[in-house]
């Protein structure tokens, strides 16, 4: 087998290279046995090349037996999967045909910043009936995707795969490569649906506590164990049950525009290797991906190749990637199943050998409840809690006394540590309604799989399993490290960086050339990818060495996480939440590049 080969065979190579850039021509109906099959009806087109025409325009769809309009990207939801180059120069003219400014941001692309697709900062944007001729050369290869970043359009549709062959042949083998794009649907408007969460925040809660619960717990725990646990979640007037501002009431998961009952399915002939490229598109929610009676190796985060690992179950953030291998070896159906994080509701779709075959689908797990500890306040008790820094367990009304030496751009501090411990938190923090709780002691937690997933036996992927198939490709230590709190108002469902919504916010600046350290802080309940436009993310492990390259970065509730980023593009570079109605609420800031 190809697997078991001298990799240095440059047989093997070629043949590898073959697999590798065989989507294109699988397109066209050349390729005997695609490695890229159109599996089912409604699978985005596959274009590939160096020109490519796009349109953003208003489609008809019926996702949940209502009518509704989509957003779309030449007419399908998602849009048409392309397929570059590494090392070609691209160009693309995006026509907006919608009565509204648009735009396409190319996710985790390495380009000029004219080129990055994001109004008020790159460019303009796209009016009404005109267009915008995007060209760059591609300098990178894995498995991308673009959306827009106008308004919350993406929400609406505007999204689709971007997948990069590389010049030299992946350092593993595959028979077969498939896209899984995971997204969520709502057939409101997106505006109406941000006006909810800002009059509601908890209007998809259905989940609150009972007496019924009260009770139980009394039993179980101990009537004063019980209620001091309701006594600390009252006094941050949140909820532990509070793990996703809208979920399946409201949304209809999408596995590449298909809902469940439509099980798209990708074919494949048992012990082939599959590749299934894992893109989560949703505007809102976190996934959990498994297919039972399968191992998953995961090959590659963000569209940078990983040392292989093997696990049964991986979480995957708004705006990640991840490529995962598998190997059915018999004549059967297995489910793709992903569900979301809080257990309202999942996705499914198929691997088969034929069209029409269909395998269980699991029962949603147990929600799972948040902790103090899951936001940083394992080991303090309420009184502890209650005192100078900032009344971390409930801002309103409060002094606040930490943090009044830092700066509220992206404080410069002078040494930092990788362990846990207490925290400083910025003056912006304090006597502020836009930050309703602070951590107490963060942790970077990079071995924890995540609330909702530990010890439910199987083995799950951790950040801390991810490293790159490189050594750290900058080598030099940051010169400058700066901190960011990540923070919110869960009633008002404001949220921003240090206390600051983007519209107040002065940029964060980087001289061309530095390698700097970033460093974030959830001050929130609520777990945030990170997105960094124009520059990697090279996150660290708890000892402040290289681990993995990345674009996003999803930090969880009460965790502190680092990582290094090389200046090495000049220009406005936006940074900011990748769940699209936190950024759409502040919590966003500009990065600027400067000579």
């Amino acid at each position: 087998m190809i697997g078991n080969s001298n990799p240095d065979d440059p047989v093997r190579r070629r043949l590898l290279r073959t697999m590798a850039l065989g989507g294109a021509a699988a397109g066209l109906g050349l390729w005997r046995e695609p490695v890229w099959a159109l599996a089912s009806e409604g699978q985005p087109t596959v274009l590939s090349g160096t020109q490519f025409d796009l349109s953003i325009g208003s489609t008809p769809v019926n996702l949940t037996g209502r009518p509704a309009r989509a957003f779309t990207v030449n007419g399908s939801l998602p849009g048409p999967i392309l397929r570059w180059r590494e090392g070609d120069t691209v160009t693309l003219r995006v026509r907006n045909t919608l009565p509204t400014m648009s735009a396409i941001h190319w996710h985790g692309i390495l380009l000029p910043a004219n080129m990055d697709g994001v109004p008020g900062l790159s460019f303009h944007g796209i009016e009404p009936g005109g267009d915008y001729l995007y060209r760059f050369r591609v300098r990178q290869s894995g498995t991308y995707w673009y959306h827009s970043h106008s308004s919350l359009q993406e929400q609406a549709g505007v999204y689709g795969p971007l997948i990069i062959d590389p010049l030299e042949p992946a350092p593993f083998a595959f028979d077969r490569d498939y896209v899984v794009m995971l997204t969520d649907w709502a057939d409101m408007d997106p505006h109406r649906l941000f006006s909810r969460l800002k009059k509601r925040s908890d209007y998809d809660n259905y989940y609150k506590r009972t007496v019924g619960d009260f009770l139980r717990d009394a039993r179980e725990d101990g009537f004063g164990a019980a209620a001091a646990d309701r006594k600390a979640w009252g006094a941050m007037r949140m909820s532990p049950t509070d793990l996703a501002d809208v979920n399946g009431h409201t949304y209809t998961y999408l596995a590449n525009g298909h809902t469940s009952s439509d099980n798209w399915t990708a074919l494949f002939k048992p012990g082939e290797r599959i590749r299934l490229r894992f893109i989560n598109g949703a505007a809102m929610t976190f996934f959990d991906v498994r297919i039972p009676g399968l191992k998953l190796t995961v090959v590659a985060a963000d569209g940078q190749n990983v040392h292989p690992v093997s696990v049964d179950e991986f979480r995957i953030a708004p705006a990640e990637t991840y490529d995962v291998i598998v190997q059915p070896e018999s004549e059967q159906a297995y489910t793709v199943f992903a569900q979301a994080m809080d257990r309202s509701g999942y996705v499914r779709a198929t691997l088969a050998p034929r069209m029409g075959m269909q395998a269980p689908v699991p029962a949603l797990d147990k929600r799972a409840l948040l902790t103090m500890s899951d936001m940083g306040h394992g080991g303090h008790s309420m009184k502890g809690m209650e005192g100078g820094c900032g009344a971390s367990m409930g801002m309103k009304g409060s002094e606040g006394s930490c943090g009044a030496s830092m700066n509220m751009q992206g404080h410069d501090m002078a040494s930092m540590s990788h362990e846990g411990g207490m925290v400083t938190h910025p003056a912006s923090e304090s006597r502020n309604p836009n930050v309703d709780m602070q951590t107490m002691s963060p942790e970077p937690r990079l071995d924890d799989p995540g609330i909702g997933l530990r010890d439910n036996g199987r083995g799950v992927l951790r950040y801390a399993d991810l490293r790159s198939l490189f050594a750290d490709p900058d080598g030099r230590e940051p010169g400058r490290e700066l901190e960011l709190h990540l923070t919110g108002n869960m009633e008002r469902f404001t949220w921003g960086f240090d206390g600051i919504k983007f519209s107040d916010a002065e940029p964060v600046r980087l001289k061309y050339g530095e390698r700097a350290r970033i460093t974030l802080v959830n001050d929130t309940m609520m777990e945030h990818p990170i997105h960094l436009h124009g520059l990697w993310s090279d996150v660290e492990d708890a000892d402040g060495n290289f681990m993995v390259r990345k674009h996003t970065v999803s930090i969880p509730p009460g965790t502190k996480r680092s990582y290094r980023v090389t200046a090495d593009a000049l220009g406005r570079w936006a940074f900011h939440c990748h769940m699209l109605m936190h950024m759409e609420a502040g919590m966003m800031r500009e990065v600027r590049v400067d000579e």
